[in-house]
């Protein structure tokens, strides 16, 4: 259902790789509110995806190629958005993330440091990067609103989450600090949304990943949360209704992160 929440609003989107992908679902959720959008992502994840389908789903979204560790690819996603808009951005979506240690198996003890580096570049410096490219070209419209999306192994020891819980912190705090400065200088919001975990494609290369996801379903009394209600939550947040909230990791994991234990993992 389509209450044109974002009516008139233009925004960009990071990280749709394929259906599964919870930007995907941002996308869909943002373009039926109304929104005209950017696609973005890596050049090498846009060979790997389906980002074409999808940009021919929304309005033959432009999609630009660019590396979001690259100042100079993000210079010029900036650039080129508001070429096409003809302005500024109202919102952006930050869902980018990627752990070498992860994939290659490596256990958090025993860390590839090169890789760790990539971990957080990728995964959290990505955000400060595309945020200063923002400030400094005065990409986003007062009132704007940026959105990262992050997972409660910032704050809480899942074991094989590996070097990508310490990217989440680092992703968390910068979006706190951002968010003081954007919004002193432009009333621009920049939160975190900490998702249940997702039956996506990074995700699901996770060791365990298949565990973490009953063990949320069972602790949450609401259940896991979906990737479409998460982008719906994107989408109030892109919204006017949210132009006080700032700053905020808010979790999005049907109950999960204040729920101590369940009568479902007691087994009562």
């Amino acid at each position: 259902m389509s209450n044109q929440l974002l009516k008139g609003k233009k925004g960009i989107i990071s990280g749709a790789l394929n259906d599964k992908s919870i930007a995907w679902k941002v996308a869909e959720k943002a373009y039926e509110q109304g929104a005209e959008i950017v696609l973005t992502n890596a050049p090498i994840a846009m060979r790997m995806g389906e980002i074409n389908e999808l940009s021919a789903k929304i309005g033959n979204a432009p999609i630009i190629a660019a590396d979001a560790t690259n100042m100079e690819d993000l210079d010029n996603l900036f650039t080129k958005s508001m070429e096409h808009f003809g302005g500024k951005a109202d919102f952006v979506l930050h869902s980018i993330g990627m752990s070498p240690n992860v994939r290659k198996g490596k256990h958090y003890t025993e860390v590839n440091y090169e890789w760790y580096k990539q971990t957080l570049d990728v995964s959290a410096t990505s955000l400060h990067k595309m945020l200063a490219t923002a400030w400094k070209k005065d990409a986003i419209n007062d009132w704007g609103s940026v959105v990262a999306l992050t997972y409660i192994a910032a704050q809480r020891i899942f074991p094989d989450y590996n070097d990508m819980a310490d990217a989440k912190a680092l992703l968390e705090s910068i979006a706190r600090s951002f968010g003081y400065h954007l919004g002193k200088s432009h009333g621009v919001r920049v939160n975190t949304i900490s998702q249940s975990p997702t039956r996506t494609t990074a995700g699901s290369g996770v060791k365990g990943f298949d565990g973490f996801l009953d063990y949320a379903e069972r602790m949450s009394p609401l259940g896991n949360a979906s990737a479409e209600s998460c982008a719906d939550y994107c989408v109030v947040m892109f919204s006017d209704l949210t132009r006080m909230v700032t700053m905020q990791n808010l979790f999005h994991d049907g109950g999960f992160s204040f729920t101590g234990v369940s009568q479902e993992v007691l087994g009562l």
